[in-house]
């Protein structure tokens, strides 16, 4: 608790304190993180190395796949470099600048991979209640178009947060107990009115993954209601391991997310360091298993990873 007690040197400077109250864990803590991390970049790397290399694979699915796991390492590798750093080297300090800079990144690449799960299920909806016209839709040109889309409603709609809190003044002690810059954890050590800074953040949560959800569910409607209206249990078998891997990644990725936004935002008696290790947790365990369940569930894909794997 001692740490608490310091103010940065330097004015311009954040302090990054780890994980408070568990800093005799911090070495296990860290082992379990980095080793998340690891796997992470192995299987998502696996993923885009596999995809690049088989020009069967140059589909629009697994081009969807590859901006998925791109956004994965970027989500991952925005936080862990730094939280390892904290935990190992005891380098604490961040400029205002890096702070901002790698809250814009974290939440922003998080919107992208918002926007590209409901690409993905717009994409299972062509595919299952349009398949004729399927190779006409989705072309990859339109492909990267629409991950273009993602890039720039991601960027306009995260770039609000970091330049409404760089015109707040900033608590003399600068202590951020958390592992990275998450946005309402730098909103605690501002002094000013911070009830723009919670609201956006609020409307952001519920608008963009509202919306996002809202999109997904209507594409699973409308896909259903599809396979219902055809009498055969192999087609709907078909349609189903079709999502499959989909919704497991919906998953994965929804529900760490919204219970983590919802803690920050209401839960007021949760332990701080429940808090850290949660937000930590809801970016690294979806883009760890992320790629191990396209890996997994989807045939072709499988298929070619085993296929360079046996060579080595």
């Amino acid at each position: 608790m001692a740490a608490f007690n310091l103010t940065p040197s330097d004015p311009s400077t954040f302090m990054l304190m780890g994980i408070p109250g568990l800093e005799a864990a911090h070495l296990w803590i860290s082992i379990c993180f980095s080793t998340f991390y690891i796997i992470s970049l192995l299987g998502n790397f696996t993923v885009l190395f596999v995809v690049g290399k088989e020009q069967t694979l140059h589909k629009p699915m697994y081009l969807l796949i590859c901006m998925l796991a791109l956004a994965d390492i970027g989500t991952s590798t925005s936080i862990m470099p730094k939280t390892l750093c904290i935990i190992w080297f005891n380098l604490k300090g961040i400029t205002v600048g890096g702070c901002l800079t790698q809250m814009f990144f974290i939440h922003a690449v998080s919107a992208m991979h918002s926007a590209i799960l409901v690409t993905m299920a717009f994409d299972r909806y062509v595919a299952i209640c349009n398949p004729l016209r399927y190779a006409t839709i989705l072309t990859n040109a339109r492909i990267a178009n629409l991950g273009l889309v993602c890039l720039i409603r991601a960027v306009l709609f995260i770039l609000p947060m970091p330049l409404i809190l760089i015109r707040q003044p900033f608590c003399t002690n600068r202590i951020i107990p958390h592992t990275y810059c998450d946005h309402m954890a730098v909103v605690k050590i501002t002094c000013g009115d911070t009830t723009v800074d919670r609201m956006y953040s609020l409307v952001i949560t519920f608008v963009v993954t509202g919306l996002d959800l809202t999109l997904i569910a209507l594409s699973y409607g409308l896909i259903v209601r599809a396979v219902v209206r055809i009498s055969s249990k192999k087609v709907h078998q078909k349609a189903l391991n079709t999502c499959t891997a989909h919704i497991c990644v919906m998953m994965t990725t929804y529900t760490p997310f919204l219970f983590t936004s919802l803690t920050y935002q209401f839960g007021q008696g949760i332990s701080p360091h429940v808090h850290i290790i949660l937000a930590n947790l809801y970016i690294l365990i979806p883009t760890m298993l992320n790629p191990i369940i396209y890996g997994v569930k989807t045939k072709e894909l499988r298929d070619k990873v085993g296929k360079y794997t046996s060579r080595r």
